[in-house]
């Protein structure tokens, strides 16, 4: 399983998430990649306003904020194969 975190540097929401991110990654391992958007101007196009974005395999999960039971939940949903209902972060 793998979690990706768009950010960029000196972005105190993103630094917030990364926190929670990493809390709960010592209790359920995965893999994680930290991803500036300041490399790629289109990831600048697409998240300007909405860092930190979380990916968990691929699919947008939150932005903004991530909770620490909401992510524990849906990564066990996850590596349990459940279906996952529909976060604001793929909604939109």
């Amino acid at each position: 399983m793998r979690v990706d975190i768009y950010s960029k540097p000196a972005c105190s929401l993103c630094d917030a998430a990364l926190e929670v991110v990493e809390r709960v990654r010592a209790r359920i391992p995965f893999e994680l990649r930290l991803i500036s958007i300041l490399e790629d101007p289109a990831l600048v196009a697409a998240y300007r306003y909405d860092i930190p974005v979380v990916f968990i395999n691929g699919q947008p999960v939150f932005k903004h904020r991530v909770e620490e039971a909401e992510l524990e939940a849906y990564l066990l949903q996850v590596l349990n194969g459940t279906q996952v209902a529909h976060s604001p972060a793929r909604d939109e």
